[in-house]
């Protein structure tokens, strides 16, 4: 069970990795998450991370490619993983792809979400944050009690520069751009498979389970 989930940001592959990651007993596999917990522990590659974070670039390819090598050589992945938002460019496909084969491996398919960018928008723009204890909410899944004030402490709720809809347009045309290649390039190697990502959460698990072939 090697699969990569991609998709574009608010399409839901965290949910559904990470409750799929349970249910099937292998590991969620996500760079942001590996990259937190390399800075947290100051590996030699997360302190390089640092480096270009600190300066506020991208992260290079080479420094995200060695922290996936670290983390698939882990014994916990030695039976399988759900790659979660990676790899992002056919660079990063080809990485990943020599990666596995090293280690004897390969990927069993490439499952993509599609999302409307009226969903993604919807989605996106309506996450609120609260302005003294960080607590996320979401106006249409998740609202607070009353508007505009945080449950847990009376906090201000408010937007983030990034949710905003201009700002969520940007990234998602920059995601198209990137990652219509690539799913080309998994097409062509018959491993893509794409699946609805709007609907009942369930329903949408269980198209994942008929794509990866594991559908009861």
């Amino acid at each position: 069970m090697r699969l990569a989930f991609l998709g574009p940001p608010g399409a839901g592959k965290g949910t559904q990795a990470r409750d799929l990651s349970r249910e099937w007993g292998v590991p969620h596999l996500a760079t942001g998450d590996m990259l937190r917990e390399a800075l947290a522990a100051r590996t030699a590659l997360g302190l390089e991370a640092k480096r270009f974070m600190d300066q506020g670039a991208l992260v290079p390819d080479e420094v995200i490619i060695g922290l996936m090598r670290e983390r698939l050589a882990k014994p916990d992945a030695a039976k399988g993983f759900i790659v979660d938002g990676f790899p992002r460019t056919i660079a990063q496909a080809e990485a990943l792809a020599r990666l596995l084969k090293d280690a004897g491996q390969a990927l069993d398919a490439v499952i993509f979400f599609d999302v409307s960018e009226e969903e993604l928008l919807r989605r996106l723009t309506g996450r609120r944050v609260c302005r003294q204890c960080q607590t996320t909410y979401h106006l249409v899944s998740a609202p607070p009690q009353k508007p505009g004030v945080c449950d847990r402490c009376g906090g201000e709720l408010y937007q983030r520069e990034d949710d905003r809809a201009e700002t969520v347009r940007r990234r998602l045309e920059v995601f198209a751009r990137q990652t219509a290649p690539l799913l080309d390039y998994y097409r062509q190697r018959n491993l893509l498979t794409t699946v609805a990502g709007e609907g009942p959460i369930d329903s949408i698990r269980q198209a994942i389970r008929r794509a990866a072939g594991t559908a009861r």
